[in-house]
């Protein structure tokens, strides 16, 4: 397990619980099983407690943890017959979008997700989640297509944001994801958005544009990163604390806003403590979704999406 800064005192509960657990019985007169049984009810209550009472910067560096699960350990755990897409059919294959056709339950999904990757390895693969616009470009071929099929469509987002280098701004970046926004609004197939991670800024919102827009409990969606933020109002990274104390990135706040629809409950301690419930949890807030999406008319639907976000533009 990786701990984060905030979790000092639950490492030492956690690893003095391991220990305990492990000796118990190995020697001859030894029974740790009170010990064992207060000391991990301590444990859950101060677990419990710490993720109850999550500052905004804390929540940032649990949206990041290494351990939290990504796009693919989405597919790969809730999406069967999952069968890979590729390319915008213009420049090339952007691997930070990872994309296919695959069935949830018994529905068959478009699922579109930005990966990160779990490795140094992946992450290189992946450009560390931050898409190009050959990326966006495929995610606005495979919207379209699923809308031409009437497949839902899903999406999984966790980008710090849109890569930022000279190449993608060649390639039209800013118009890349003002093209998938468009998309987003445009398409009548129903559209379920999921923040997994972080949702950083247009390149997150370019693909989270959809007729239901959910966060995980402990993701964060903003304008621009915390550090970003900071380095730009004070011209120091190490204000990114306060930054992020400012932004309202959190679900409970954007909920309150109005800019997403839905929290989906984590396990205590974060996604990454209990994958399996995590992934439960998320299928089944996908498919509660689709079911009150697909009693609507296609037209209804669409005028509703974009009213919601004209909505959220004139409250800002």
């Amino acid at each position: 397990m990786n701990y984060l800064d905030f979790e000092n005192e639950i490492a030492l509960l956690e690893n003095k619980l391991k220990d305990l657990s492990e000796t118990n019985g190995t020697l001859v007169g030894t029974n740790f099983s009170k010990e064992i049984e207060s000391l991990d009810e301590k444990y859950k209550k101060l677990l419990e407690t710490t993720y109850k009472n999550l500052t905004p910067w804390q929540k940032v560096a649990v949206a990041r943890h290494q351990d939290r699960p990504h796009a693919l350990d989405y597919i790969h755990n809730i999406i069967t017959n999952f069968v890979p897409l590729s390319g915008d059919r213009l420049f090339a294959e952007d691997a930070p979008i990872v994309a296919g056709i695959g069935r949830l339950k018994n529905q068959s999904v478009m699922v579109i997700g930005i990966e990160k990757g779990n490795d140094l390895e992946s992450r290189i693969k992946h450009n560390f989640g931050m898409p190009k616009p050959e990326g966006y470009r495929k995610a606005q071929r495979l919207m379209k297509l699923a809308d031409k099929l009437d497949i839902p469509i899903i999406t999984l987002v966790d980008t710090s944001g849109a890569y930022p280098g000279q190449e993608a701004e060649e390639r039209g970046q800013g118009e890349a994801i003002a093209k998938s926004i468009a998309t987003c609004l445009e398409i009548t197939t129903p559209l379920i958005n999921i923040i997994i991670g972080e949702g950083g800024s247009g390149g997150a919102i370019a693909v989270a544009s959809g007729d239901v827009v959910m966060m995980l409990e402990h993701s964060v969606y903003s304008v621009i990163s915390p550090e970003g933020c900071a380095s730009i109002l004070w011209r120091n990274d190490n204000m990114a604390k306060e930054a992020a104390d400012m932004l309202h990135l959190t679900a409970k706040d954007l909920l309150k806003l109005k800019i997403i629809d839905k929290i989906i409950h984590e396990p205590i301690g974060g996604a990454h403590r209990n994958r399996d419930a995590t992934y439960k949890a998320v299928s089944e807030a996908i498919l509660d979704s689709l079911k009150k999406l697909k009693n609507l008319p296609a037209d209804q639907r669409k005028a509703k999406k974009r009213q919601k976000f004209i909505a959220i533009g004139k409250a800002i």
